[in-house]
């Protein structure tokens, strides 16, 4: 499985023009080092955390729940991370190449895209263990959010000291792009002429660029099995339900409510403020009238009125000259 988080790739990316780079050789010989060694997961596989996860996805296969319940294998992830206190097992090598960026102006990072395997079921009870490497360093790559390098770690997950499954995350570590003053030329009238960072670039794919598509023609579409109609959003190569590949889509009214929210406070990111200040902005999972869920952003409040069961309506904001994004207005009324 691989889903993407935006920010680029190495695919996307161009290579850094101009002579050796010996700041690559340096970080390349940080491969193969450990990131983390003998990690071991803070809680046991449990089933309030794979209820939650269902809950805030909306995944409602019966294989996750009653006696015998597997946790989904997305989660594979969920077990092993260190939370707001961070992870004790992380080795010094992961730290030391990351110092070593930063040191170089490359102080900004966004996750781009993750590959997970799985090997077996994961089940409440199960202790997680781990080890970590860091698997790749690219060449210094140039994106639209800036020039930097593509870091690849791979994670090694065991349950109970069986090989469960093996997660690789790779993240942009980059120096942020200089935004020129002013809208291009020929962009939508009414673009503010300030210095704004643009938001993170969408990873399209084989398997979302419909919806995408349909963004561009100001629709949001939800996916609809062809098999049992289980409508599913965001979108996915099967269904949750019955396993079917077969789908259609349905346009979603646009009309919802709050489910639930989270307020951004840091790290300050002009691109979703609501002023070039980069003030606090509120991020929700809204509930469709269709009964699927997605995130966006609330806008037409202030972030501090955002509240659950708010009822929000679908409009498409443009960002800037390249981008369109599905978000939600709410009413304090």
């Amino acid at each position: 499985m691989r889903y993407g988080q935006g920010g680029g790739s190495p695919q996307d990316g161009r290579a850094g023009q101009g002579g050796s780079d010996e700041l690559y050789e340096r970080l390349k010989a940080y491969e193969g080092r450990a990131a983390a060694t003998a990690g071991v997961g803070k809680d046991l596989v449990n089933e309030p955390m794979i209820r939650h996860w269902c809950e805030a996805v909306g995944d409602t296969n019966p294989a996750y729940a009653g006696p015998g319940a597997i946790a989904p294998p997305t989660m594979l992830q969920a077990w092993t991370m260190g939370g707001l206190s961070g992870h004790p097992d992380r080795s010094g090598a992961y730290d030391e190449l990351f110092a070593l960026l930063d040191g170089a102006g490359y102080t900004s990072v966004v996750a781009t895209d993750c590959e997970q395997e799985y090997l077996r079921p994961l089940r409440p009870g199960d202790r997680i263990t781990f080890d970590a490497v860091i698997e790749s360093v690219s060449e210094r790559k140039t994106t639209r959010l800036g020039t930097g390098y593509f870091v690849t770690t791979r994670m090694d997950v065991r349950a109970a000291g069986e090989r469960a499954g093996t997660h690789r995350f790779r993240i942009l570590k980059y120096a942020p792009a200089a935004v020129r003053r002013g809208a291009k030329p020929g962009g939508p009238p009414g673009m503010k002429e300030t210095g704004r960072s643009l938001r993170p670039r969408p990873v399209i794919n084989r398997d979302n660029a419909g919806f995408w598509q349909g963004v561009a023609e100001h629709k949001l579409l939800i996916q609809r099995c062809g098999e049992c109609e289980t409508l599913r959003l965001p979108w996915l190569p099967g269904c949750n339900e019955c396993g079917c590949q077969e789908w259609d889509t349905v346009e979603a009214s646009g009309e919802g409510t709050v489910f639930s929210h989270v307020v951004m406070h840091h790290p300050p990111f002009p691109a979703f403020g609501a002023s070039d200040d980069a003030g606090p902005y509120a991020v929700a999972l809204i509930e469709l009238v269709e009964g699927v869920r997605m995130v966006s952003n609330v806008v037409g409040v202030p972030y501090d009125k955002v509240r659950t069961g708010m009822p929000v309506r679908l409009e498409f904001l443009r960002t800037d000259p390249e981008l369109e994004l599905p978000v939600f207005r709410g009413s304090e009324g």
